[in-house]
C-alpha cells in the first residue's frame, strides 16, 4: 500500500509517518502531484496557523489537488480545519470539502484546548471497534461546529465536530499519532477503509 503524507512545510509530519510505521507500514513524505495521486491512501496533516499554511498550499499548488483526489483522505487537526470552507483563523478561505466554517473557541475557555478529552457520537468506519468516550490528544484554538458531516463530537465549552466525512475525505481534530492505543485503531481503520 502507497502511503503519502502531503508535505507543504507544516509541522507534526515526522511523528505521523513513525505512527503508520509502527502500525508495519511504510509512509512517503511528499508535495509531488503525481504521487500524492498515485497514493492509495493520503494523509492531510497540519500544526500552525490556517492563512500561512492555505498560502504554502496555493503556492505549492496542491489547493486544486486535494479536493479532487479520489481516494482515502484524513485530515489531521489543522489539515481538517483546512478542508473545510473558510478559517477564522487568518480570516482564510478553505478547500472547501466540508460545508463548515471554522470558529474560534469563546473567550470563557482557555485556548489553546491542550490535552486530552472524549470523543462520542462515533458514525463512521473510522471508529470500528473504538468505545463511545474514549480518550483522545488535542492542541487547538479553533474548531468546525457540528454539521451534516459530523462524524464524532467533543465538548469544550462547547460540543464540536471532533471528526468529519464526505465521502472519501476524512478529518479528525485530534492527533491520532498521539492518542495512544485509540489512535492507533483509527489511524489502522483509515488503512483498513475499502
Amino acid at each position: 500500500m502507497k502511503i503519502v503524507i502531503i508535505n507543504y512545510g507544516a509541522g507534526n509530519i515526522q511523528s505521523i509517518k513513525f505512527a503508520i510505521e509502527r502500525l508495519g507500514y511504510s509512509a512517503i513524505l511528499s508535495d509531488d502531484p503525481n504521487e500524492i495521486k498515485e497514493a492509495d491512501r493520503v494523509i492531510f496533516p497540519g500544526v500552525g496557523e490556517a492563512s500561512s499554511a492555505m498560502k504554502k498550499l496555493r503556492e505549492t499548488r496542491l489547493q486544486d489537488l486535494i479536493p479532487n483526489l479520489s481516494q482515502p483522505v484524513l485530515g489531521i487537526c489543522l489539515g481538517m480545519q483546512l478542508m473545510c470552507n473558510r478559517s477564522e483563523e487568518g480570516n482564510t478561505s478553505g478547500l472547501g470539502i466540508f460545508d463548515v466554517d471554522v470558529v474560534r473557541f469563546s473567550k470563557n475557555v482557555k485556548v489553546p484546548q491542550i490535552g486530552w478529552n472524549q470523543i462520542q457520537g462515533l458514525k463512521s468506519e473510522l471508529f470500528r471497534g473504538v468505545t463511545e468516550k474514549e480518550h483522545i490528544y488535542l492542541v487547538h484554538s479553533y474548531y468546525a461546529p457540528i454539521c451534516n458531516e459530523t462524524i464524532a463530537t467533543s465538548e469544550y465549552g462547547v460540543d464540536y465536530s471532533a471528526a468529519l466525512q464526505k465521502d472519501n475525505f476524512y478529518g479528525v481534530q485530534f492527533h491520532p499519532e498521539k492518542s495512544s492505543e485509540v489512535g492507533a485503531k483509527i489511524l489502522q481503520n483509515f488503512l483498513d477503509l475499502k
